[in-house]
Formats: C-alpha cells, sequence, structure tokens
C-alpha cells in the first residue's frame, strides 16, 4: 500500500473544466492526505461558450479559460497543470508522434501511480473526450516502455489507468444505489471537499451555462457535489466494487530521483506546448 504523502495522481482531460466537473473531489482528496496532483489539459477550450452574458471576446476565449483553469486548480490544490494547446473540437487530428511524446513527459515527469481520463467514449460522445482517452492509454502504455524516447528519462510505470463512467455520473448519482451500475468500480465519498470543488466549477465562469445545468440548477446539488466515480480501465484487481480508495492494492515502487520539470514549487505551473 503506498503512503497517502506518497501518493502521486495524473489528471489527463481534454479542455479546461474537465477536471473540476468530474475529478475535484479526488485531486482535493489527494492533496489534502499529503499527496501530489497534477492536470495535462489538451486544449485550451476556445471553441466552447464565452458565457451570458459574455465573460469576454471569443478571440480571447482561449486564454480567459486558461485563466480559469489555473483559478480551478489554486482551489483544488493540484500543482502542476500543463496544457497542451491543441485546437478545440480539433484534438482527434493531433499528429500522433507528437502527442505521445508530449504525454510521455508529462508522465515521467509526474510519475503518477495513478492516471484518471475519460473512457473510450469521452463520457457524451465529444471527439476531444474520445481522442484524449486514446491518447492517453497510448502515452500510458509507452511511458512504461524505456525504448520510447530515453531522452525523456526513466520509464514509468502507472499502477492505474482510471476512466469516467460510460453514463453521466450526475444520473447515476440519482439512483437509488449507485454502487450497483456497473463501471462503478469506486466511488468516492468527496462530501468533505464539496465547497471547495464548487469553488473550482464556479471559477470557470465562460462555463456557466453548462455547469448551472449539470450542478447548481439542480435541488441536490449537495449531493452531486459529494461524490465522485470511476471505471478501472487496467490495475490491481480489486477486492470489491465499488472500493473507495483509487489507490487501494498499488504495490510501491523504488523510483528514481528525478526533477519535475513541469513543476514550480509553491504553487501550480502553467505551460503551453
Amino acid at each position: 500500500m503506498i503512503p497517502p504523502v506518497q501518493r502521486r495522481l495524473l489528471l489527463v482531460f481534454a479542455h479546461p473544466d474537465d477536471e473540476s466537473v468530474f475529478a475535484a473531489g479526488l485531486a482535493c482528496m489527494t492533496v489534502a492526505e499529503g499527496g501530489r496532483v497534477a492536470l495535462c489539459t489538451a486544449t485550451p477550450g476556445d471553441k466552447g461558450k464565452v458565457g451570458d452574458p459574455p465573460v469576454c471576446p471569443r478571440e480571447r476565449l482561449g486564454a480567459v479559460r486558461q485563466a480559469e483553469v489555473m483559478a480551478a486548480c489554486a482551489t483544488l490544490g493540484i500543482g502542476t497543470v500543463r496544457v497542451l494547446g491543441y485546437p478545440d473540437r480539433g484534438l482527434a487530428f493531433a499528429p500522433t508522434d507528437t502527442i505521445r511524446r508530449q504525454l510521455v513527459e508529462i508522465i515521467r515527469a509526474a510519475r503518477p501511480h495513478v492516471v484518471v481520463t475519460f473512457d473510450p467514449n469521452g463520457s457524451n460522445l465529444h471527439p476531444d473526450h474520445v481522442a484524449i482517452s486514446r491518447f492517453t492509454s497510448d502515452a500510458v502504455a509507452a511511458a512504461g516502455d524505456g525504448r520510447w524516447f530515453p531522452e525523456l528519462g526513466a520509464a514509468h510505470a502507472v499502477g492505474r489507468l482510471l476512466w469516467t463512467l460510460p453514463v453521466r455520473p450526475w444520473d447515476v448519482m440519482r439512483r437509488t444505489d449507485p454502487a450497483l451500475e456497473p463501471g462503478a468500480d469506486f466511488v468516492l465519498d468527496v462530501s468533505a471537499f464539496a465547497e471547495r470543488k464548487m469553488a473550482a466549477l464556479l471559477a470557470h465562469r465562460t462555463q456557466m451555462q453548462s455547469l448551472n445545468r449539470i450542478f447548481f440548477s439542480k435541488p441536490d446539488v449537495t449531493r452531486l457535489l459529494g461524490v465522485e466515480m470511476f471505471r478501472q480501465a487496467f490495475g490491481p484487481p480489486l477486492v470489491a466494487r465499488p472500493a473507495a480508495d483509487v489507490f487501494a492494492e498499488i504495490v510501491p515502487t523504488s523510483e528514481p530521483r528525478f526533477h519535475d520539470p513541469l513543476s514550480r514549487t509553491g504553487s501550480a505551473a502553467v505551460r503551453r506546448s
């Protein structure tokens, strides 16, 4: 079992706000126990909503959304943020070799025990969500093989890859017993961090129309913010489903000393490439 203070989590999503919608509670829980969390966002979200009324001109949306994700991550305690800068709604056309190299670099720098991304259907079939799921799975495998990009540092084997559920988690939460949902391999009580999750969501001011529809307009918003669910793509066999600890059963391995070039002590660091 990995001691909580040694736990490392990497979130890999498509757009600013994905991290707050799907994994804010998990991020807070990991940090509260002394662990480290990093985020990779593949696009700046420049084709998304601008708010109603508009928060900014459309031509500035990408920059504004990057500022929003940095504010959200500061609230959640996510210490490293990297924005890859691929075109919003065009991620599927990213050069495979290029994005593989970028993600391998991030994985070997962060050396996570657990990686979280979208399921193969992207939760809602959004093409960027589907693409980042595919690219992440490819990079996780490549990061553990030292023949890929040896100049990027020592190979790193991720202990567990988690996906978002194949159905909308906020719909599952309204069922009598969400634990019965196939794919709900981890059901986390993150109610202790619901206020911080709410603050992170509110930092994404340009996306409030969608966030209001999903969360804030609902009478059971407190319940929705207090539970997060994930599906195991690969990892150690689960003793029971659902489990409550995404780091459970992962065996610690000796890790080489490795300087994280993406991180900056004491604050979130954003890097665009």
